[in-house]
């Protein structure tokens, strides 16, 4: 068992998280991450709580240092999961769609914000086989207020589809505060989501 101490400052998506997986895999009971971004704390937070960690988070002159102590319920060789299933899930196909843009095709971007609109109103139509909704780049701007797609997001989540939203391209746009729908999530996240569905249908 044991500390670590992590100091990411200056590090991109996903070495934060994944220096700290390393370090709660090889057994630390505490954990502190140094991060200078939110996009990064709340990345380190969710995926430390998500391992069975308790976290706070200080802030430090514009760094957050996010630390995790493990708890009873990991136990004393647990393993810290990247990305779960819920409970109960069941087994059935997994579609995910990979949004990275705010607008559909080329030649007319009003025309493309339009069709962007209609094809994620019309996403439910997958039914229970749409698995997870992964919006980067430009995408994440379908997340905040005024977006025309924004209900339509919603209820996507409300029925159960999980909306994974990057952190990274919302703290470049300067939009981390303004999403309105879905989990800020992290690069490790996305490619493990990857991995694990059945088909990915790619809107970059």
């Amino acid at each position: 068992m044991g500390e670590r101490t992590l100091d990411c400052r200056g590090l991109a998506c996903p070495s934060p998280v994944l220096k700290a997986k390393e370090a709660m895999d090889g057994g630390a009971a505490r954990v502190t991450v140094l991060v200078d971004n939110a996009a990064a704390r709340e990345n380190v937070s969710r995926f430390m709580t998500r391992g069975g960690f308790q976290v706070s988070v200080e802030e430090q002159g514009g760094d957050f240092a996010v630390t995790g102590v493990k708890t009873d319920a990991l136990g004393e060789a647990g393993e810290c999961p990247v990305f779960a299933e819920e409970p109960g899930e069941e087994v059935k196909k997994k579609i995910l769609v990979l949004v990275g843009t705010d607008r559909m095709g080329r030649g007319d971007d009003e025309l493309g914000r339009k069709l962007m609109t209609s094809f994620v109103g019309t996403l439910e139509e997958m039914g229970e086989e749409l698995w997870r909704l992964v919006l980067v780049n430009g995408g994440v701007k379908l997340t905040i207020d005024g977006s025309p797609s924004l209900e339509a997001l919603r209820k996507l989540e409300g029925d159960g589809v999980h909306l994974m939203v990057c952190g990274t391209c919302l703290s470049h746009f300067g939009l981390l505060e303004e999403k309105r729908v879905g989990e800020t999530t992290n690069m490790l996240d996305i490619v493990t989501a990857l991995q694990n569905a059945d088909k990915v249908v790619n809107m970059t």
